[in-house]
């Protein structure tokens, strides 16, 4: 069982500040430079090539206003043909420069994500819960995702209508531009007002989403024990009062929209008025025709439809944002290095590596200790057994031995003989996945390039061959969720052949053989066996088998080694071992199945 306190303070994963979120998209951007430089400009041609519609148009008007004859507007009509066929393909080679660059960025950041999700310690993983790093590999990054895919290109297009209609309205006469300007001041004012209200908004929608996920995936994961206390109203209560929560705060965000919009309304009326009273005047005292005056009301006019874009992405891009900040938080999460170096490629021929461990202590809350001053020296090739009763602290100390956790104090080295140089250690837990897909893969996950021999040999080693080859499809079935099911023996074996494959040169057992269940015991205790020979290893025993065939045996208790010796020596120094030993070989004479030696401690 767990050494892990039941109860414990949510310790959610960390959000990025705006600045260091921003300093993460330079980051990813600085490498494709001259892509971006490339989507922009064309993005920037394309555009500006737009914005010869409104003068053509006034031209017309001034050609039907003079009276000219018909063919005179031949020349600007072929030109508003020219000008649209030109636009629509500078306008695509641009959206998909822009597409290309952000698709790549987002490749990459999804890279870093997982790469840092799966380097962080489990223990940081198991405190933040599974609900917030699943609401943000998935939500977050489709929301990434789905900004970088359709509102980065029409943001960026937007912003450039806005800044190349107003230079071209200045350029018509700059009367029109200060006209125009009459609206900025309430659109400034509008978008600092929204965006001070949305930010921390859609982060906490992100947080309550994230909430919400873990609290149905702890009643699904759970569904049976809620059952089993009759906890389901409970249950359906804290998942519907999360949700309403989370809906809560998405009307907050509607309502938040509904009063944006309604005063861009009034800076939009507003700006055309003044354009119109403008042009009015102009026209009027000769300073300008009726067909300048009428281009710069459509220019005007037409900033509506950019302006509302990027204002309606701007709502999408601090939902994105908040997302994207969530993202960053984790990829910036410092890569965890204990004492040892777990990861590290050396390996040695049979012999295994030394580990030592020297007053360790760790604690998985400040003032509630489970190790305390653990000392542990396991010397090269040796398998030692650790029992004790569930809370003495054995998982925590084969999950500090395999480099899982980082010990509060003291040290755990691991180390290749001779050299000095860090070793890998293997984790084999009672939790084994097996994932979908052929079962070859599943096993080549511990050694991509091994071939089909070594995989049948793997499965040999550990006695699993027999019913592997016996599969539908051989060692090419699909196995996992909507594949063939495998049996708790099989699939702790499979977690057994991935550590053959793997070959490192120390193995942690944490209870390895414990789901199989009495019926399958033996087998699973032999096919561990046969796995760790030749290496060193750190057995947790779920079974009193395991000590008695263990070269030295650990006792622990209240998170303290309290014995350490071989089978016989402890059975005959009449301390808690033997203690042990004798109440478990009386249980075993009173049972009808005396010769069953799968009896758990």
């Amino acid at each position: 069982m767990s050494d892990l306190p039941s109860a414990r303070v949510p310790l959610r994963l960390p959000v990025a500040t705006p600045a260091r979120t921003r300093a993460a998209v330079r980051e990813l951007l600085r490498p494709h430079r001259r892509l971006a430089t490339g989507g922009f400009a064309v993005l920037v041609a394309a555009t500006a090539i737009g914005l010869l519609v409104q003068p053509l148009l006034g031209r017309v008007v001034d050609l039907v206003a003079g009276r000219h004859p018909a063919a005179a507007l031949t020349q600007p009509v072929a030109l508003l043909a020219a000008v649209a066929v030109a636009q629509g393909l500078a306008t695509m080679l641009g959206l998909s420069l822009v597409s290309r660059l952000g698709e790549t960025v987002l490749a990459r950041l999804r890279e870093r994500f997982v790469d840092r999700a799966l380097r962080l310690p489990l223990e940081r993983l198991e405190r933040a819960g599974s609900g917030d790093l699943t609401a943000r590999v998935t939500s977050d990054v489709s929301r990434v995702a789905e900004a970088v895919r359709t509102a980065l290109p029409e943001l960026a297009r937007s912003l450039l209508a806005i800044v190349l209609t107003l230079a071209a309205m200045a350029v018509l006469d700059w009367r029109f531009l200060l006209a125009a300007l009459v609206a900025v001041p309430v659109q400034a004012y509008t978008a600092r007002w929204y965006v001070r209200r949305a930010v921390p908004l859609y982060a906490e929608q992100r947080v309550a989403a994230g909430d919400m996920q873990q609290q149905l995936l702890d009643t699904i994961g759970g569904a049976a024990t809620v059952r089993a206390f009759r906890l389901e109203e409970e249950h359906a209560e804290k998942a519907a009062e999360r949700s309403r929560w989370a809906l809560l705060l998405t009307m907050r965000g509607v309502r938040l929209v509904l009063r944006f919009y309604s005063r861009l309304h009034v800076a939009e009326y507003a700006g055309l008025a003044a354009v119109l009273v403008t042009g009015f005047l102009l026209v009027r005292g000769g300073s300008a025709s009726i067909g300048t005056a009428t281009a710069a009301a459509l220019y005007f006019h037409s900033l509506f439809g950019p302006i509302n874009s990027a204002l309606v992405l701007m709502d999408d891009a601090q939902v994105a944002v908040a997302g994207l900040a969530r993202l960053v938080g984790v990829t910036d999460l410092a890569d965890p290095a204990g004492p040892q170096d777990h990861a590290a490629p050396a390996t040695v021929a049979d012999g295994g590596a030394a580990v030592a461990v020297a007053r360790l202590e760790h604690a998985y809350e400040p003032g509630r200790p489970v190790l305390r001053g653990v000392d542990l020296a396991l010397a090269p090739g040796e398998r030692v057994a650790l029992i004790g009763a569930s809370g003495a602290g054995k998982t925590t100390l084969a999950k500090l031995v395999a480099g899982v956790h980082s010990p509060t104090a003291g040290t755990v080295r691991v180390a290749v003989p001779g050299t000095g140089e860090p070793a890998r250690v293997v984790l084999v837990t009672q939790e084994t996945h097996v994932f979908s897909g052929p079962l070859a893969e599943d096993l080549r996950l511990a050694r991509p390039d091994a071939g089909d021999d070594e995989l049948r040999a793997a499965l040999a080693r550990v006695g699993a061959l027999d019913w592997a080859e016996a599969l539908p499809e051989g060692l090419r079935t699909e196995v996992g969720e909507g594949g063939h099911r495998l049996t708790a023996t099989q699939v702790q074996q499979l977690a057994l052949a991935r550590l053959v494959l793997a070959a490192p040169p120390v193995a942690v057992l944490d209870e390895a053989t414990a789901e199989a269940g009495s019926a399958g015991a033996r087998v699973l205790e032999e096919s561990a066996d046969r796995a760790v020979e030749g290496r060193t290893a750190l057995v947790v025993a779920h079974r009193l088998t395991q000590a008695a065939t263990a070269d030295r045996v650990v006792v622990m208790d209240d998170g303290r080694v309290v014995e350490s010796g071989g089978h016989d020596d402890l059975r005959a120094a009449g301390g808690p071992y033997a203690a042990l030993w004798e109440a478990w070989s009386d249980a075993r004479s009173g049972l009808p199945s005396a010769h069953d030696p799968s009896t758990p401690v």
